[in-house]
């Protein structure tokens, strides 16, 4: 046992100039890979009393789960959410369909895709004395189009313009209201008609469902729509589907509608991408009323660029290493394992020298004392050794006695005592040598 130590000792001491070589390709690795991605984002989400807010503390509490903090944003809409984004206050936002064709291209490229979440329907409540067939029968009538830089006002717009229909034109009867107010005023008949954008299971459009004295109507030549807004789809509202009891709508109807899209800003951290999208995937798992379990979130419109990480979560999934760690250890460790690859193929002929370098340091220890071995037996080849030999025989002796103390591994024992023989037998010489002089007679 003791053999084996001082071997393992000998092998370490023998190869200490790979520490600072490898402490030094360490560093390297810790000071180029790239930091971890921060567990914190802001989102822009809308009115606290809209669909997206809604949507957002579900996200929000999923991720939490993770260790993610989400940080909910208020603002007055869409249109609200990109300025926000374009500002940098926010990293995400929840954006309708359509939305981002309304900024320049600078701007645009600015902003990326993660996924669209869900449909936004559009919906149309009228009073029960309202006959509608198409937009035009909506002129005359107090109507509320969205709240000013709302998703609903957008696509209210856009609808009003497909028809030449400009809203300006009926400043007193058309008012900018949405959400929750535009709500009460129906309710309390300071309206005719409003329109309304989000999901169904959303609070305020199960209120109006539930409300017996308003009908939800059905939206005509969808077809002429579409082909003029293909940010839009199509969205078929059976009989009864938002309220049973009430039978809303009372007969199937077809309504039009963009959809949520999730988008990151320039300073969203694309790491972060699978994780909120696995987390918005386990929110929207279940489905809704008009969406089927398991078909969200899916890829952003064209429109918008994507992420590439995006783009890899849509085509195979989770990263690997996240699909069995936690989000934040997998993270370093596919941050480590890139540039350890490259440290490998470094180290590995490093390594490979250990053993050269190592015979190379131990027959090192036995060869220096050949050195003066030789020098001796070239005095003695070429006659020319000078001085007293019993002084050189005594530096032999000693230079004996000094390698009877060099340690060395048990496998190269016997060049060691390869050595010991070479000294003896040139101590032998230098003693024939000596006895050779000592008999010529003085002259």
């Amino acid at each position: 046992m003791r053999r084996i130590l001082r071997d393992l000792k000998i092998l370490i001491l023998a190869n200490l100039w790979l520490v600072p070589v490898v402490a030094g390709l360490v560093g390297a690795l810790f000071y180029f890979v790239a930091p971890p991605p921060p567990m914190h984002a802001r989102m822009a989400t809308g009115a606290e009393s809209g669909g997206y807010h809604a949507f957002a503390e579900r996200l929000q509490a999923e991720l939490e789960q993770q260790g993610f903090e989400l940080e909910l944003v208020p603002s007055r809409g869409s249109r609200d959410n990109l300025a926000k984004l374009g500002a940098g206050e926010v990293e995400l936002a929840l954006v309708q369909s359509g939305q981002e064709l309304t900024l320049d291209d600078e701007a645009r490229k600015s902003i990326s895709g993660l996924g669209v979440m869900y449909r936004e329907p559009l919906w149309l409540f009228t009073t029960r004395k309202v006959k509608f067939e198409r937009l035009a029968d909506l002129l005359e009538l107090r109507l509320a189009i969205g709240g000013e830089d709302s998703g609903t006002q957008a696509v209210t717009a856009a609808l009003f313009a497909a028809n030449r229909i400009e809203p300006t034109a009926y400043p007193q009867q058309w008012q900018a209201l949405g959400g929750s107010r535009a709500a009460d005023a129906l309710l309390a008949r300071e309206l005719d008609a409003a329109f309304f954008v989000g999901p169904a299971e959303n609070a305020l459009i199960q209120r109006l469902a539930a409300e017996p004295e308003l009908r939800l109507v059905s939206l005509r030549r969808t077809e002429a729509y579409l082909a003029r807004l293909p940010y839009l789809s199509r969205l078929e509202v059976g009989e009864g589907m938002l309220d049973m009891a009430n039978n809303t709508p009372d007969r199937d109807i077809v309504t039009l509608g963009p959809v949520a899209t999730l988008v990151a800003g320039e300073s969203f951290h694309p790491s972060l991408t699978p994780l909120i999208l696995e987390a918005a995937k386990t929110v929207l798992k279940n489905g809704s009323l008009l969406d089927s379990a398991g078909s969200y979130p899916a890829k952003p419109p064209l429109s918008l660029q994507t992420l590439s990480e995006a783009d890899y979560y849509y085509d195979k999934g989770l990263p690997i290493l996240q699909r069995y760690l936690p989000f934040r250890i997998a993270s370093l460790a596919d941050r480590y394992i890139i540039l350890a690859i490259p440290l490998l193929v470094l180290l590995f002929p490093l390594f490979k020298a250990i053993g050269p370098i190592y015979q190379w340091r131990i027959r090192a220890r036995i060869y220096r004392w050949y050195k003066h071995l030789r020098e001796i037996d070239q005095q003695l080849y070429k006659g020319q050794l000078n001085g007293d030999i019993s002084a050189e025989i005594e530096r032999l002796e000693k230079l004996e006695d000094e390698l009877a103390r060099v340690e060395v591994p048990l496998s190269y024992s016997s060049e060691l005592y390869e050595l010991h023989m070479h000294l003896r037998y040139m101590i032998e010489r230098l003693h024939a040598v000596q006895r050779r002089q000592a008999a010529i007679p003085a002259p």
